[in-house]
């Protein structure tokens, strides 16, 4: 919004210095500076109000499985994702471009899952109801954005000329060659005309969305983790919005230009600062707790983002640590059903799931284990940027 005023201004009275604000790169420079000072100022004010009212971490007693014993962190204000929240949508209404489809999109992903994730903290903490929010009222929140999420990209007229082209997702390693989500059509006849692509696309946003959120709450375990990694891979996709959204850069990274992608560079950055401000008070010991208000709301955000500038086959190197955290609890909670059903005990492959509890339980420091996930997801975004010159 402000961004809006000032270039009215500079319009209406042209006064020196004002005409910078129309460049990308110094609203986003503005926005990473607000959205850090966002979360440490006001992250210290909610901090102590939630201290106050004693909305404190409840730690269940299945969390203390073997070796790894989290009752010292009981009492410790959570719902700070809140702090998150309030400096990334503050940030990106001052200095972004709001009125852009791509703009007003990411910040209704990016809210609806805040409230859906705030309302399960707010259960869990204030009403004193370890269940949360039902699952499948999460899962409702979930389906329902991503629903929304893949028709707006699918269906609205700034996405026309992309479908045209049928140029969707890009394929990592592969030259000249994009998938198009209306494969099948052929089968039904050359005859049809009709595009039935978002049969397929819509029910893919869905899962990434789904799936990256979840992702991201599972990731959410020790001090630090899920805001240092998401920090990290904000960055990387800052880069990568802003590349998609200018032709000289999307040309020499042969990726796919957006026109006005680069608007989402606004708040890949805001995002990344307040997830560096929210360390400040989250890293080991942590004086707060994101909670689902800001895990599932930044895990949709990265989802969403992906699927905007049609990287979504990145997703599993560019988020490695959310993949990887992922795939061990599937892998500990699939083995551990075959085994019972075969032998009527049921096997762990690791020692607790998700991984980085793993480590923990192998006698490895939480604040050690989140400084090596932060360095893996740096080599991992790293990778993805280069990868994007070797297809």
């Amino acid at each position: 919004m402000l961004y809006y005023l000032i270039d009215y201004l500079e319009q209406l009275y042209q006064p020196p210095g004002f005409q910078a604000i129309r460049f990308i790169n110094n609203r986003a420079a503005l926005a990473a500076i607000t959205a850090l000072i966002i979360s440490l100022y006001a992250g210290r004010h909610i901090i102590a109000w939630l201290r106050k009212r004693q909305i404190g971490e409840q730690v269940r007693e299945g969390v203390r499985a073997g070796a790894v014993d989290h009752s010292h962190k009981a009492g410790t204000p959570t719902m700070g994702g809140v702090i998150i929240l309030i400096s990334v949508l503050g940030a990106t209404l001052l200095w972004g471009a709001i009125g852009q489809v791509y703009v007003w999109l990411i910040l209704l992903v990016t809210a609806w899952m805040g409230a859906f994730g705030f309302a399960d903290d707010y259960i869990k903490v204030v009403k004193r109801d370890k269940s949360g929010l039902p699952a499948r009222i999460k899962l409702i929140g979930q389906v329902s954005i991503g629903i929304i999420l893949g028709a707006v990209l699918y269906f609205h007229p700034l996405f026309q000329e992309v479908r045209a082209q049928t140029y969707l997702p890009f394929i990592p390693f592969v030259d000249s060659v994009r998938f198009d989500y209306a494969f099948f059509q052929e089968w039904l006849g050359t005859n049809l005309d009709l595009d039935l692509g978002w049969i397929v696309y819509i029910p893919v946003a869905v899962f990434i969305v789904t799936a990256v959120s979840n992702a991201v709450n599972l990731t959410d375990g020790l001090d630090g983790l899920a805001a240092g990694v998401t920090a990290i891979v904000g960055l990387g996709l800052s880069a990568l919005v802003y590349s998609a959204g200018r032709v000289d850069f999307a040309e020499f990274l042969n990726i796919i230009y957006l026109r006005g992608a680069s608007e989402l560079v606004v708040f890949a950055i805001a995002m990344a600062a307040a997830c560096f401000g929210f360390l400040w008070h989250n890293g080991y010991p942590a004086s707060v707790f994101m909670g689902d208000t800001g895990s599932l709301a930044l895990g949709a955000a990265v989802g969403a983002l992906a699927l905007m500038i049609r990287i979504e086959l990145l997703l599993p190197l560019l988020c490695s640590i959310y993949f990887i955290e992922t795939l061990s609890v599937v892998i500990q909670t699939s083995y551990f059903k075959y085994t019972r059903r075969k032998t009527g005990t049921g096997k762990r492959v690791f020692r607790m799931a998700p991984i980085h509890h793993h480590f923990e339980a192998m006698g490895v420091h939480e604040a050690k284990i989140a400084v090596r996930f932060w360095i893996v997801t740096a080599i991992t975004v790293i990778a993805s940027l280069l990868m994007l010159r070797l297809h």
